[in-house]
């Protein structure tokens, strides 16, 4: 009787120190920060905490750069939405993967591919280690690969609303059909209310879902699809800037003098509006009104969503970071697009805020997009995922390490490559031409110092930071909107 009580007081004791061990688990998964992941398409640095272009009104981007930090000097992998979303979320550079163009989702990651067949993306990580995983809107190059998320509050179509007939520009301009892309470029005021744009609703998703309660830690994704071309939003919005206060950026008519002939080739969009067309035709201010009014607008659904957050229970304990997938020329260099390996085209805004991080501070060193993978996974007391190529953000953030030996790679097709480091930026392309800037006295890029004698040492150490791994491009990639890089994939992969 005496051995039966023992017994039974033994297995009492088990079961009572599994469900103890089973609730210490669950409340340190459930104490783990939130994170809440937000993409901005086509955003470049115009907005306050950072340039503050033309007094952009954008306080909420300035809301969010208090709560944490801001890097004023951050740098896509690649000039184009899709090469460098695949890079963001797969943590490889796409040198690594061959992703220089456009690939759907679902083949980013695939057998045909061997850098990408067995990686684990971004959100996926998140699942693997007690989160539960959400998306909505535009987050890889259209929403993102079946079953990535949880929980997918998907995307709408495109870039609209639309108007029935187009404002200004017809998507051609000088393009020849057959050979050149049409664009989805124009501005004007449409539609009437914010509630019929698709980030008001992709705002809707995450608010409504803010509200909710969750049994372990999330991992939200809210892409924003403006500034993205058309450059449609509320007239209310373009009343926030009368023309004649609107500034231009610094163009210079004959910048692309000393460009070498593949620079100039990639930078060949007959289809988009040239400066000089827009200085003519008197629509060069009301372009950058138009991209203005597209900031304050996409300003105004983030402070929603900050709203949102500040009043849910996840307030105290959500890492939020807020990127774009590459910059922005509005008229330097002789266009409107991004489709460049110079300054305007590769550096956009990233911000990051959360529990234990700095206020208001603000980094100028050159950084990498593809740094927020191996960043979030620390701020979140996650184990570090090997296959990253990019390095975790939290020591410069916390500690300003590492800012000298700062640096960031931006690659345009095969072999096409960009450096940026302090004060300097060197490009080489596939046949071995280059470019070299001085910021410290030509901010603007004007003059391609590759051929001075007096930059002879830097460009030998800056040609040591190039990517060493080059592949040929995916099978599944492809960017048949600009003819230099059709041929490119044809000539290097042998078709």
């Amino acid at each position: 009787m005496k051995k039966a009580h023992l017994l039974l007081l033994l297995m009492f004791a088990f079961v009572f120190s599994c469900n103890n061990e089973k609730k210490k688990e669950e409340k340190e998964e459930v104490s783990k920060p939130n994170v809440l992941f937000i993409a901005v398409d086509d955003l470049n640095n115009w907005i306050s905490p950072i340039d503050n272009f033309s007094n952009v009104k954008t306080p909420n981007f300035d809301r969010l750069a208090k709560m944490g930090v801001t890097f004023t000097n951050a740098h896509v992998q690649a000039p184009l939405c899709g090469p460098s979303r695949a890079s963001l979320m797969t943590g490889l550079r796409p040198s690594t993967t061959g992703i220089y163009g456009m690939t759907p989702d679902n083949k980013i990651r695939r057998a045909g591919n061997p850098a990408t067949k067995d990686i684990t993306f971004l959100p996926e990580y998140f699942e693997e280690n007690g989160y539960h995983t959400m998306g909505v809107g535009k987050l890889f190059h259209i929403h993102a690969p079946d079953s990535v998320f949880n929980e997918s509050g998907g995307r709408v179509k495109g870039f609209g609303p639309y108007p029935k007939k187009r404002f200004v520009w017809d998507g051609f301009g000088k393009g020849i059909r057959g050979t050149h892309g049409r664009t989805s470029t124009d501005w004007g005021a449409f539609p009437e209310s914010d509630t019929l744009m698709p980030d008001h609703q992709s705002v809707n998703w995450v608010t409504e879902r803010l509200q909710r309660n969750y049994d372990k830690p999330f991992f939200m994704g809210l892409g924003f699809l403006r500034v993205h071309v058309p450059l449609y939003v509320p007239q209310k919005w373009f009343d926030m800037y009368p023309l004649e206060a609107i500034q231009t950026p610094p163009y210079k008519s004959d910048d692309l003098n000393d460009i070498p002939p593949v620079g100039m080739q990639i930078n060949d969009l007959p289809m988009m509006p040239s400066t000089e067309w827009a200085k003519e035709s008197g629509e060069w201010k009301k372009i950058v009104q138009a991209y203005l009014a597209c900031m304050s607008y996409v300003d105004y659904e983030l402070g929603r969503v900050l709203d949102a957050l500040e009043q849910s229970k996840y307030a105290d304990n959500t890492v939020v970071v807020l990127w774009s997938d590459h910059g922005y020329r509005l008229g330097e260099k002789g266009t409107f697009a991004k489709h460049a390996l110079w300054e305007t085209a590769t550096k956009a805004p990233l911000m990051f805020a959360g529990p234990n991080l700095p206020k208001g501070k603000k980094i100028n060193a050159p950084v990498e997009m593809l740094s927020i993978y191996p960043t979030l996974l620390e701020l979140s007391g996650l184990p570090v995922y090997e296959r990253n190529e990019g390095n975790s953000l939290v020591a410069m953030m916390e500690n300003d390490e590492g800012l000298e030996e700062a640096r960031a790679i931006t690659t345009f097709g095969m072999n096409n490559h960009a450096i940026k480091v302090n004060g300097f930026r060197y490009i080489q392309y596939e046949d071995g031409t280059e470019e070299l800037y001085n910021h410290s006295t030509d901010p603007n890029e004007w003059t391609n110092e590759a051929n001075n004698p007096k930059f002879k040492n830097k460009i030998e150490t800056l040609k040591t930071f190039l990517p060493k791994t080059n592949v040929k491009w995916d099978s599944e990639s492809n960017y048949t909107f600009q003819p230099y890089f059709v041929e490119q994939k044809k000539r290097v992969n042998g078709l």
